[in-house]
């Protein structure tokens, strides 16, 4: 079954390109770091060690060819609304808000969302209306 990951950019930002990029990064590293635990440390509590528990579909993308897709909503409301939808169906996914030091004037604004890496049939009932950035 095919594996993606969906990153969700805000359009109406009018982000720098390189400033967008950036934080479609950032969406797409945190839900794969959301899955990280940590267990303890070593070289006498010098250094943490974490463990990546993972669901199947992330293990199969992470050894696989990472199948990104990016689309983009116009609003904030948008953005929050397909958030809040990939919750509901329990999806692994990740809200991103930048804190506002380069670009909004020191307004921490949320700017992507990062959904998957899952089933395609299932991020697709979430952001298969929107277009591609």
């Amino acid at each position: 079954m095919p594996v993606k990951q969906v990153i969700v950019i805000r359009k109406d930002l009018k982000m720098r390109r390189g400033k967008e990029i950036a934080q479609g990064a950032h969406a797409s590293m945190k839900v794969i770091l959301n899955y990280l635990d940590y267990k303890r440390t070593i070289n006498n509590g010098n250094t943490p060690v974490y463990e990546l528990e993972v669901t199947s579909s992330i293990s199969e993308w992470l050894d696989g060819i990472f199948t990104k897709v990016v689309v983009y909503v116009e609003s904030e409301e948008e953005l929050l609304s397909v958030y809040e939808k990939a919750k509901e169906a329990g999806l692994p996914c990740s809200l991103i808000k930048d804190r506002g030091l380069t670009e909004f004037h020191n307004v921490p604004t949320y700017t992507c969302v990062g959904i998957g890496p899952d089933e395609s049939s299932k991020i697709d009932k979430i952001t298969g209306n929107l277009s591609l950035y």
